[in-house]
């Protein structure tokens, strides 16, 4: 066990952790989930000044990185229909989110979007990471459109999945109301009701995913910055100049046609999709079509010389 943890201090710049006893059932149903991924991973702790960030690593070790932001509540095991082959040439970084269900561990006061950001930052440092591009889905995306406005000489490319709240105000709707249910008083019928109205085929969500999702929000506390996330003006978004490729489901519960037309309107470089027979959870719904699009992006933006070099 110590030398291993010496190759992962050595490679990462990072730790193991032991797991605690309060947080035992959770982490073994993590880990379960994480054997969906179907391909070699590491588990690594990033110590930050606002407590340790757990990063689910995979792919070549010297290869182009991709970071991977989960959606609400979610986790890194939420790309498990992605790790494979986005790992075949790239190498992966699925952080999680400090402030909500995961493996990430917040020791400090965390009460403003910029210490969100300034914790992502501490992140990629500590797995030294200059320049990456960055994928997030649902609030995910909303935080990495955050994090490249701030951080945009580190982000090569950014990649959004249905983002929540980015172009336009969440349509409300039954599915509001089944997540509102849900956040209220966690249960397996609750779940199973939720996940449905994001996903044109909830059968499809492996039980794994299901029971660590439902483990994970029965323990934990609602994220207060929520409500800091709020569509981008206009201005903003108009400085990100680099490549965007935006996905939404055309069954998406939290975007609409408006969302594409929004950011068609104001992102310089910005490539657009909305993909057939999907809701809001695209990587279960379409996995194969996902990925092939977000590897089709990559390889048709590489990042220049200049650019990896800054």
């Amino acid at each position: 066990m110590e030398d291993r943890k010496e190759k992962l201090v050595e490679e990462f710049g990072v730790y193991e952790e032991e797991v605690s006893p309060e947080n035992e059932a959770y982490y073994k149903a993590y880990d379960k989930t994480l054997g969906l991924w179907q391909t070699v991973y590491h588990q690594v702790y990033v110590p930050t000044s606002y407590g340790e960030a757990h990063v689910v690593v995979s792919g070549p070790k010297d290869a182009e990185p991709l970071v991977l932001l989960h959606g609400m509540n979610a986790s890194s095991t939420m790309w498990y229909p992605n790790a494979e082959a986005l790992s075949k040439k790239y190498r992966i970084y699925a952080i999680d989110y400090l402030l909500e269900p995961g493996k990430s561990k917040v020791t400090g006061e965390v009460g403003s979007m910029e210490q969100v950001t300034d914790w992502y930052t501490q992140v990629v440092d500590g797995l030294k990471l200059e320049r990456f591009t960055l994928v997030g889905a649902s609030k995910g995306g909303w935080l990495a459109i955050n994090y490249a406005l701030v951080q945009r000489d580190r982000v090569d490319r950014l990649i959004l999945l249905s983002p929540v709240q980015a172009f336009a105000w969440i349509k409300p709707g039954l599915e509001m109301v089944s997540n509102l249910s849900y956040a209220i008083s966690p249960s397996k019928e609750d779940l199973n009701e939720m996940m449905s109205g994001m996903s044109v085929n909830a059968d499809l969500i492996a039980e794994a995913y299901k029971n660590q999702y439902l483990l994970g929000t029965k323990n934990s506390e609602e994220d207060i910055l929520i409500v800091k996330m709020r569509p981008f003006s206009d201005e903003k978004l108009e400085t990100l100049d680099l490549p965007v490729l935006l996905l939404i489901g055309d069954d998406d519960a939290m975007n609409s046609s408006k969302t594409i037309k929004e950011a068609k309107k104001i992102l310089p470089q910005v490539e657009t999709e909305t993909v057939k027979d999907a809701g809001h959870f695209l990587s279960v719904d379409q996995p194969e079509l996902i990925n092939q699009r977000i590897l089709d992006f990559i390889e048709k933006h590489p990042v220049s010389t200049e650019a990896g070099e800054d």
